[in-house]
This record gives structure tokens, C-alpha cells and sequence, in this order.
């Protein structure tokens, strides 16, 4: 099922299409922690002049999985790659989790249909808005 899925899905990794296109297109810049393989075109520019960059994910496509050095390199905030905009980890900074949406592992407020539906009662403290006049 290899070269099908390749062949014919978008939502695992690169197509063939998408491969081809980016090895005669473009020239790959980088490569993130994750994986994650960064490109900018060799012949093509955007309506507004600037050249074209894309991600091609190590795994599934999910934009929440491009850190945020290299969504402001993807996004034209700077030129330089991100490696010269990196600042040194923080103590409090965690590693990568992904979306969670969807799935058994998603937050579910109190309330929620999947925690049993029930809420606390209101507490008194809601007065409604009624127009004057």
C-alpha cells in the first residue's frame, strides 16, 4: 500500500506529485526537529515578488506541528532561516503535543456530552442585561 497512499493521499506526508514538484521547484532550506522538510522556490515568486516556501511534513499534515521559528520564516517575518533567530531554550518551555481535537485525549469541559452531561448549577451571581428605556 506504499507507493498507492503516496500516490493518492495528501493528508500522510507528500504526494509523488508534491515530491516531484518540490525537487524540481525548489531548494530544500532546512529541516525542524520534528522532521519537517522546508522549501523555497528556485523559478517561481508570489503576485507579490517574493519567493514561495512550504513545509513538507515528516508524518501527518498538521500546521500545529510547525514551530513557530519556522512558521515566521514560512510567513516572510524574516528572510534569514531560523536558526539564526533562535533564542536559547526557556526552563518553563515543554516539547511538542500534538492537536488533541477529535480525539479520546481532547479537553471536555464539565458539562460536556462525553463527561455525562451534567454542569454544576448556577450560582445566583448572573444578573441578565434588560434595556432601559
Amino acid at each position: 500500500m506504499g507507493i498507492l497512499s503516496k500516490i493518492f493521499t495528501w493528508w500522510d506526508g507528500a504526494t509523488v506529485g508534491t515530491s516531484l514538484f518540490s525537487s524540481m521547484n525548489g531548494e530544500h532550506v532546512g529541516t525542524d526537529a520534528q522532521g519537517n522538510k522546508y522549501y523555497r522556490s528556485t523559478k517561481r515568486k508570489t503576485a507579490t515578488g517574493l519567493d514561495q516556501r512550504w513545509v513538507i511534513y515528516d508524518g501527518a499534515n498538521d500546521a500545529s506541528r510547525v514551530p513557530a521559528e519556522w512558521h515566521g520564516w514560512l510567513h516572510h517575518s524574516y528572510d534569514e532561516l531560523p536558526e539564526s533567530h533562535l533564542s536559547p531554550p526557556r526552563i518553563w518551555e515543554v516539547d511538542y503535543s500534538p492537536n488533541a481535537t477529535g480525539t479520546p485525549g481532547a479537553y471536555r469541559p464539565a458539562g460536556a456530552l462525553e463527561r455525562g452531561g451534567k454542569r454544576a448549577r448556577a450560582t445566583g451571581d448572573y444578573e441578565s442585561w434588560t434595556p432601559e428605556g
